[in-house]
């Protein structure tokens, strides 16, 4: 596994990023792997030498945090591995429930967002479920339109000055938002922001506008969510996937995921995977190895990987290895832009 530091820090990741929203409660979500299915991703991760691992308070509402911390200890010493989470959403007392589209009126006030109160209490709720002293990497989840950008990158900075995190990051925003924190932090000498967690892949392209120049610009680390478009570029999607009565065999995400099926299944995006597509069979690959290959091919720091079947693991893991066939050699000379490479202009998640 290569190592390489996430943007101008001294920190080295994997190139690999394991997501472990996939490991948690199926209370949550149906496609999620409780901790005995989840066992053999970690330790095949570990194996192969990924050391970066990145969970949210909000995944199966804490319960992913609290197997993380376990999971990793098993496998793994702290000091060799890099913990992300992230602060942002209210964490319920129930593990089926979902905060992320509750009504704001349903949430007791101070326990959701990116107030210093918020923060403080969600950072030691964290620690004490993953079971650890500090978290390497903190990231905001969302941006906080309720709270001054001034109140919470002060609260971040001293977080970092306690040594309760060792860096910050920061995820899905607009690209003035992400500027204005840094310079806001930059003028006070406040801890920056080290990496920005946004949505990019084949099929959505939109970060290349402003997002993207602005990290590279500013040496900051690019660990993309949903590098797969949420398993849409695997090929393996239709029209229908939604609709239980046409007998279809689309797997539980596939239907129940509704960021999915409003953002992606447009004809632009079947064009797309169908391009992929093709250039994957010609060199004997996976549509998702070649997926992963193109964002390292972007400059990509560490695109973070959802896996829940074993195969979906090696497959990312093998784009940065080339251990499938010489992957390396047959991807170094795919024309990318046989692949639509415009920018698409779709609005971007709140």
């Amino acid at each position: 596994m290569e190592y390489v530091n996430l943007g101008s820090s001294g920190l080295k990741v994997s190139r690999i990023c394991l997501g472990m929203m996939t490991y948690g409660s199926p209370k949550w979500r149906p496609w999620v792997l409780d901790k005995a299915a989840s066992r053999p991703f970690i330790r095949r991760a570990v194996e192969a030498g990924i050391n970066f691992f990145d969970t949210a308070n909000l995944y199966s509402n804490g319960l992913s945090e609290t197997l993380t911390g376990k999971l990793l200890k098993e496998y793994a010493k702290r000091e060799e591995i890099i913990i992300a989470t992230k602060v942002y959403f209210h964490v319920s007392d129930e593990i089926g429930a979902d905060a992320a589209s509750a009504s704001s009126k349903s949430i007791p006030p101070n326990t959701s967002g990116l107030s210093r109160k918020h923060i403080f209490d969600a950072v030691d709720a964290s620690l004490k479920r993953l079971n650890t002293d500090y978290i390497d990497l903190y990231q905001i989840h969302r941006w906080d339109n309720a709270t001054p950008i001034e109140e919470t990158m002060e609260a971040l900075n001293d977080l970092v000055r306690s040594g309760k995190v060792r860096y910050i990051g920061a995820s899905s925003m607009w690209a003035w938002q992400f500027a204005k924190a840094q310079q806001i932090a930059r003028e006070n000498n406040w801890s920056r922001f080290i990496s920005m967690q946004n949505h990019y892949n084949l099929a959505y392209r939109e970060e290349e506008r402003e997002m993207i120049p602005l990290c590279k610009d500013q040496g900051i680390g690019l660990i993309p969510w949903s590098p797969l478009a949420r398993g849409f570029l695997a090929g393996n999607r239709k029209l229908d996937d939604k609709d239980d009565s046409k007998n279809n065999s689309a797997t539980s995400r596939a239907k129940t995921d509704e960021m999915a099926l409003r953002v992606f299944y447009s004809d632009a995006d079947f064009d797309v995977v169908n391009a992929l597509t093709k250039i994957a069979k010609e060199r004997g690959l996976s549509n998702a190895q070649v997926a992963y290959a193109w964002l390292l091919h972007k400059g990509v720091t560490a695109p973070i990987v959802g896996a829940s079947k074993l195969h979906q693991l090696d497959e990312a893991i093998s784009a940065t290895t080339g251990k499938s066939g010489n992957l390396k050699n047959r991807t170094s000379r795919i024309r990318y832009w046989d692949i639509d490479n415009s920018p698409r202009n779709i609005k971007k998640e709140a």
